[in-house]
């Protein structure tokens, strides 16, 4: 029997984690929980699209808790440390994209007590913040020596994300430039992306100013642009920009961009992703200098995005890979710094 996993929410990350765990040969999907009081009671198997497991999905957190299980991969659309906290002390070790890659003492304490007395383990991962952001610019970098800049850079276009209700309230598109300045997209990345350069400035030893500037921009429509949530009109948001930069003195040594565009076109600034298209890039200066560009986390046109994103489909595999190694870590919080090397596994018919 292998490891038994619960899957937390069912959204994008969520389904394709689901999908993960029931192919992974050392995991087992155990429970899942779901929001909706719709979808409770249903087969895992029908939510997800596969054939019936014969799990039902809950919408009640206490059979969750009360639930034997070994690992919860927690993928809601917002954090909530109080569930993370009961989670934990329930003696489940959770994974998790939402946040806690690399935490401070102070809001990292409660979950690390919760973590200990329940002898289990926290983990944040992902894709960006956890992972092209932070841990494979370390993982580069031992190639290099005397490194004085650390560059990581993501490059989407944001009409693949079928979220139009995030797309809208949350990141701000298709509002008003005071008013997507002003929202909440700037604080909620702040809590990943802040973390991402932290561990980068610690793990290289960089003097840095431990504050991090966060800044950002923005590009609006100067013609009506089709998106998932609809026309984006003229003078409207369209593309976002959000940068991070540790310092030291007036020297930037680390760097975090994402680059998130309703396409190419009708912008102003007319922002483009140059003619290497949508990736991610990594970039270190030093002895010698690398720079490293990945494809394939981007779909390759946007109607395929809307049926499956790739990177979604990265975040939660990260998720799922991962669980045997936190589940095996001592008790506490662990960061990438603290794990050993994960891969993933072979497809079923080749094992």
């Amino acid at each position: 029997m292998g490891l038994r996993v619960v899957q937390w929410a069912t959204g994008g990350v969520g389904v394709a984690a689901i999908k993960g765990v029931l192919e992974h040969p050392d995991l087992e999907l155990a429970g899942c929980w779901v929001h909706s009081a719709a979808k409770a009671g249903r087969d895992v198997g029908d939510l997800v699209g596969v054939d019936r497991i014969g799990i039902a999905a809950t919408n009640s957190v206490e059979d969750i808790l009360a639930l034997d299980a070994d690992a919860v991969i927690y993928a809601p659309l917002l954090p909530n440390p109080q569930e993370v906290e009961a989670l934990l002390r329930s003696g489940k070790n959770v994974v998790t994209p939402v946040g806690w890659f690399y935490p401070g003492e102070k809001e990292s304490a409660p979950l690390r007590t919760a973590a200990v007395e329940g002898g289990v383990t926290l983990h944040g991962t992902g894709i960006a913040p956890g992972g092209i952001s932070d841990k494979f610019p370390l993982m580069m970098s031992i190639m290099s020596t005397g490194v004085t800049f650390v560059r990581a850079e993501e490059f989407s276009d944001l009409r693949t994300y079928d979220a139009p209700d995030v797309l809208r309230y949350v990141m701000g598109f298709g509002d008003t430039p005071e008013k997507a300045l002003t929202g909440p997209m700037q604080k909620l990345l702040d809590g990943g992306f802040i973390q991402s350069v932290k561990m980068i400035v610690d793990a290289m030893g960089f003097n840095a100013d431990p504050q991090i500037r966060a800044t950002q921009e923005i590009a609006v429509a100067t013609a009506p642009i089709d998106s998932p949530m609809g026309a984006i009109e003229p003078g409207q948001v369209a593309g976002r920009k959000f940068h991070w930069e540790a310092l030291v003195g007036d020297e930037v040594v680390v760097r975090v961009t994402v680059n998130w565009l309703m396409g190419q076109e009708n912008l102003d600034p007319p922002w483009d992703f140059g003619p290497a298209g949508e990736r991610y890039e990594m970039e270190a200066k030093g002895n010698p200098d690398f720079a490293v560009t990945i494809k394939g986390f981007q779909p390759e046109s946007v109607a395929e995005g809307l049926e499956c994103n790739n990177g979604i489909v990265a975040t939660a595999a990260h998720c799922v890979n991962s669980v045997p190694a936190v589940c095996a870590a001592a008790p506490g919080i662990a960061t990438y710094l603290d794990l050993p090397l994960i891969s993933a596994k072979a497809a079923p018919r080749l094992r």
